[in-house]
């Protein structure tokens, strides 16, 4: 922690450098070159930097500068750029600059179409936000870069109103994964997870994003299946020219490099983030183990399978990643082809310690009695493969075609050494769980963007296909207990019936396949656009269609090992590594291999989803414009399964939903905006959540199950929101927004006699409003000092509040209302950016904190769990060599505060003394240094 403190104050001592020296200003006017009236709006800017500022409504503007020589530019829609080297700013002094510019009419169609347009800076993203039709928040691969971030799931909680659940799951506006739907370039994504309706970002590495953009409005161009709001994801497309560039970074986390780390023998490809068959059940298994298969035949099985219960401890190496990126431009006539590639990889570990406990039912006026006090030792490798290969040709002006790959492998190799106390049987416990767990997707898109009829009609069609496999080959558990307050040695755990919970072995697989396609047109009405027109002062309309494919199959089978007739005791007390060896497993002295799979623990599903829709703009002055239109959506969701033999469950859910939206927005004047929105949507089951499909979570001690008779929600959405934009590198807004739900889907807790069983039913409604506010600004027209000059901040809040009514069975069994599960009462988002572009030295100071959310939800014997507030600073600094070298390093979660999960134990909704600790741990500050090197 010293040398963390050190760090920061040398980074502060560096900011406070200099501060006497002096600042200028640099001021004028910009003019049509032709006619002398003022240019309102155009954009004058330092070149190669965000920092800039636009005109007024006389033409002026004004931009204050270090002392300095500086090359200017200013742009403006259909009119010429125009640049000016060597602008001398002297302290104290204004030096002014009035600029002509003229149009561009002949030429302005190649400057539109041709040249490639910026996404990934502030200045871009900033501009998407003004130009949006909807209320829109997001985040620029500009920003990311000036972070530690390493994937997605870390990148988008700086966005206002997002929060994250277990490292992977976006939560807007408290709106748990379940609400949201997430786009890859305009293509719905498949689900990464078995037991959630979610897309796991933590698979995809900041290297390949360009920008995230979040959507909290419908729009009849949108999906109309959310309810926190839409997620865009942007990969890296074209490039302007050819560069190579190689990325190496290691990493040191607190309290697990050059630890003790606990591993187990895996496959030979583990570190590429798959096994290779070795975890995989021998392909001498039938698809089940019955009473009808001879005890010769089970004994065989029972020994085919590779004893790797033991476990390695070796000293935990420092994090590596490496990534190279490729871009590549050529041109064949007027033909202009691009490539962009990039190839990440990631290997990774980290030990935490967690506190684990669990209570009896609370009786007021009582000492609360504890059920279980557990130490998880806890240890994880994750290995991240990842590939983009992008290709963007335009074939002519009016012509563009763009082909998207993204393929991304995730591995991740898990060891839980539980120790402590079962006080409820009056037993010591050792427990061991050794799992892995792979993930891959493959993401493929075809788009296509034509310009017709002179610019007036734009068309643009996508298809695509992409694939989903989840493989969880042989998860282990075992349990060695004795009795409490003896010498006794540990005694491994063997039920005389097969027991999932126990003893056991757990193999399951997940495959999802999409394909999709889509198209729309729009029509722009009126005259041709010309320097006196604008297209933005036009009724535009719009009609597309999306159709989609998904298909899944899930399987999973448990193995659990009881006794045999005459069974030897004394093998239970052999070690872990040793107590599953061959010569044990027979059907006399020994271990008997027993099948528990259910019927459901596999089913197969698919869905079909057809939408068609028609939307307008309408600028019906020049300060007041609406949008809006009606999406229609068609689905039918199938899932196929057994609760028994003869019992099955088959699903078949066709709906159609009618989706209006409508979006005002009123231009107070030219940098500021009111928007209104109001729309409707849906909320669908997820194949998971209808199969009745039990899965027991082995650090939560609890069960999962699906639930088939789930209805879809209707969900009713309105914001209002005000927007300031002092120039184009900086924003500031605040907005309220109401959600109503009919028959929300939401996670409930059944009755149970020892270990929770969670499930999803609809609710009767549900509630969720509350106001944001964001804030990017810079420090340049405020201080003389330069060093303060460099510095930028950004800010967002959110102050959320929800609440659920619960049908009756519920509130039988549980508070009949309560907050929606994962909703946080507030978020707060801050960062300060210094950025010498003199020195190419950059400084930033991330922080963030959300307030106590619903963690598990309870009943009046289990009562709910609450994850608390938790403060995170992260520190980046990054200094460019040369041209070629670029070093980058900092620290992550530089507090290192405990997560807590509390119990409301009393069951008032607040957390108070006589509530406790469920589960507590310290991730770890992570320090990092990288190197990049461009060729």
């Amino acid at each position: 922690m010293k040398a963390n403190l050190l760090l920061i104050l040398a980074c502060i001592g560096i900011s406070l450098q200099g501060f006497a020296q002096g600042t200028g200003t640099l001021a004028g006017k910009v003019t049509d070159k032709n006619t002398q009236e003022p240019v309102i709006g155009a954009v004058v800017f330092i070149t190669g930097s965000n920092r800039g500022t636009t005109t007024d409504l006389d033409g002026n503007y004004s931009l204050k500068l270090q002392e300095g020589i500086y090359k200017i530019a200013v742009t403006y829609i259909s009119y010429k750029q125009k640049t000016f080297e060597n602008i001398r700013i002297e302290p104290g002094k204004t030096t002014t600059l009035n600029i002509g510019i003229e149009e561009d009419n002949k030429h302005l169609n190649a400057v539109t179409i041709v040249g490639t347009r910026q996404t990934n800076t502030e200045m871009s993203l900033i501009s998407e936000l003004k130009e949006s039709e909807i209320v829109v928040s997001g985040v620029s691969g500009e920003q990311i870069a000036k972070s530690l971030d390493r994937d997605a799931a870390e990148t988008v909680k700086r966005i206002p109103g997002v929060t994250v659940m277990n490292n992977k799951y976006i939560y807007i506006r408290g709106l748990s994964e379940r609400y949201n739907t997430v786009m890859l370039n305009d293509a719905l994504t498949p689900s990464t997870e078995v037991d959630a309706k979610a897309f796991s970002f933590d698979i995809l590495p900041t290297s390949v994003i360009d920008r995230i953009m979040i959507y909290k409005g419908g729009s009849p161009e949108l999906p109309g299946d959310f309810g926190g709001g839409v997620i865009k994801v942007y990969t890296k497309n074209f490039a302007d020219e050819n560069t190579t560039t190689l990325n190496l970074s290691g990493g040191y986390r607190s309290g697990t490099t050059f630890k003790d780390f606990s591993s187990y023998q895996g496959s030979n490809t583990d570190f590429l983030g798959f096994d290779n068959g070795y975890r995989a059940l021998p392909n001498s298994f039938p698809t089940k183990l019955t009473s009808r298969t001879s005890p010769e035949m089970v004994e065989k099985l029972g020994r085919d399978l590779p004893n790797s219960w033991g476990t390695n401890l070796n000293s935990a190496a420092p994090d590596l990643r490496m990534s190279l990126g490729l871009t590549r431009a050529m041109r064949i006539g007027e033909v202009k082809i691009s490539n962009i590639s990039a190839l990440s990889y990631s290997n990774t570990r980290q030990h935490i310690s967690v506190q684990r406990n669990r209570y009896l039912d609370y009786q007021p006026g009582q000492p609360l009695e504890s059920e279980f006090s557990y130490v998880d030792e806890q240890y994880n490798q994750n290995v991240r493969l990842g590939l983009i290969h992008n290709w963007g040709i335009r074939l002519n002006n009016n012509h563009k075609i763009e082909f998207r790959n993204l393929f991304n492998q995730l591995g991740s190799s898990e060891v839980i050494e539980r120790n402590g106390v079962q006080e409820i049987q009056d037993n010591d416990i050792r427990s061991t769980a050794l799992r892995y767990e792979s993930r891959g997707i493959y993401s493929g898109q075809l788009q296509g963007t034509h310009n017709l009829n002179d610019d007036q009609t734009e068309l643009t069609w996508t298809t695509g296909y992409s694939r989903t496999n989840r493989n969880e080959p042989d998860f282990r558990r075992a349990r060695y207990q004795r009795t409490t307050g003896t010498n006794d040695p540990f005694m491994l755990y063997v039920p005389y019936n097969p027991d999932p919970q126990q003893t056991g072995r757990f193999y399951s697989e997940l495959k999802e396949n999409t394909y999709m396609a889509g198209g729309q047109v729009e029509q722009i009405l009126g005259e041709k656009d010309t320097a006196e027109t604008d297209n933005s002062h036009k009724i535009k309309v719009r009609a597309g269609f999306y159709a989609e494919h998904k298909n899944r199959d899930f399987d999973a089978r448990w193995m659990s090992y009881t006794r045999s007739t005459n069974f030897d005791e004394s093998i239970r007390s052999l070690p872990l590594g040793q107590v599953f060896q061959p010569q044990n497993i027979n059907n006399t002295t020994g271990f008997i291999l027993e099948e528990a799979t259910k019927p459901t623990d596999h089913y197969s599903a698919s869905s079909d989803i057809l939408a068609a829709y028609v939307g307008t703009y309408i600028p019906f002055t020049s300060r007041f414009n609406l949008s809006g239109g009606l999406r229609v959506e068609y689905n039918r969701l199938q899932l196929d399964t057994r609760k028994s033999e003869k019992d099955i469950v088959k699903v078949d859910n066709p709906t159609t939903s009618f989706l209006p939206s409508l979006n005002f927005t009123y231009n107070l004047t030219e940098r500021t905006m009111l928007r209104f929105n109001n729309s409707i949507s849906v909320n669908r089951p997820e194949f998971r959540e209808l199969a009745p499909f039990s899965y027991f979570d082995f650090q939560q001690y609890s069960e999962i199950r699906g639930n088939e008779n789930l209805q879809s929600a209707t969900i009713y959405n309105t914001d209002l929101r005000y927007e300031f934009y002092p120039n184009p590198t900086e924003a500031i807004s605040f907005g309220v927004f109401y959600k109503y739900f009919q028959n929300p889907i939401e996670s409930t807790i059944e009755p149970s006699s020892e270990n929770p069983s969670y499930t999803f039913s609809n609710a009767i409604y549900s509630q969720n409003y509350g106001v944001e506010t964001e804030i990017r600004k810079s420090l340049l027209d405020l201080f003389e000092n330069k060093h303060l000059q460099n510095i930028s901040l950004v800010l967002n809040a959110s102050l959320i509040k929800s609440e659920v009514k619960l049908n009756a069975a519920d509130a039988e069994v549980q508070e009949g209302s309560r907050p929606m599960m994962g909703q946080s009462p507030y978020i707060v988002n801050a960062g300060a950016y210094y950025q010498n572009e003199e020195k190419e030295f950059e400084v930033s100071l991330l922080y963030n904190v959300i307030g106590k959310r619903i963690y598990l939800v309870g009943n009046f014997q289990n009562p709910t769990i609450y994850e608390m507030p938790r403060h995170a600073i992260d520190l980046t600094i990054s200094k460019k060599i040369n041209n070629r070298f670029e070093v980058k390093g900092g620290i992550q979660d530089l507090l290192n505060q405990k997560v807590r999960m509390v119990q409301d134990t009393d069951m008032n909704g607040k957390i108070n003394d006589i509530d406790s600790n469920i589960a507590s741990y310290r991730r770890g500050a992570y320090t990092s240094l990288g190197l990049t090197y461009r060729f």
